[in-house]
């Protein structure tokens, strides 16, 4: 199974942690993002799971657009900053199609060291805005395919 594991794009400041959009900036990263990814057809999940903030939910959307994907989008349970991702890797288990998830940190970088190193006691990941980490799994292990990260797009 292939998993995409995408930290939103770049929010602007505000009081209402869960209702920042993102910035201009991070709608430009999504476009540079989009732009490299339609090109090599390298993203091409079937659904696409993001968290419950604002900014998630934009990044997922400009995703679809941006790459004219069929997926669906699903606002799914755990996917916040504080929340256990090994709710989420069991989850993965029933998982057969390809699947982005969008999310944030520091559950991202914690998910990845959880699926490809077994614990997720001490990260061995770091997952920036606007970056992709792609993950394929072969039996219950997983391994890193690729790894996309904004500056490399500039």
């Amino acid at each position: 199974m292939e998993l995409y594991l995408i930290r939103h794009a770049h929010a602007v400041d505000g009081e209402d942690d869960a209702r920042r959009p993102l910035s201009s900036r991070g709608r430009k990263q999504i476009r540079a993002l989009t732009e490299f990814l339609a090109s090599s057809g390298a993203l091409n999940p079937a659904e696409i799971w993001h968290s419950p903030l604002d900014r998630s939910r934009e990044t997922a959307q400009l995703l679809v657009d941006g790459l004219e994907l069929d997926a669906k989008l699903i606002e799914a349970p755990g996917l916040e900053p504080g929340d256990d991702p090994a709710d989420i890797a069991a989850r993965l288990k029933k998982v057969r199609e390809p699947l982005a998830i969008v999310g944030h940190e520091p559950h991202l970088s914690t998910l990845a060291t959880l699926l490809v190193g077994g614990k997720s006691s001490v990260p061995i990941f770091v997952v920036r805005k606007s970056t992709v980490i792609a993950l394929e799994g072969i039996g219950s292990h997983w391994q890193v395919r690729w790894q996309l990260a904004p500056e490399l797009l500039a």
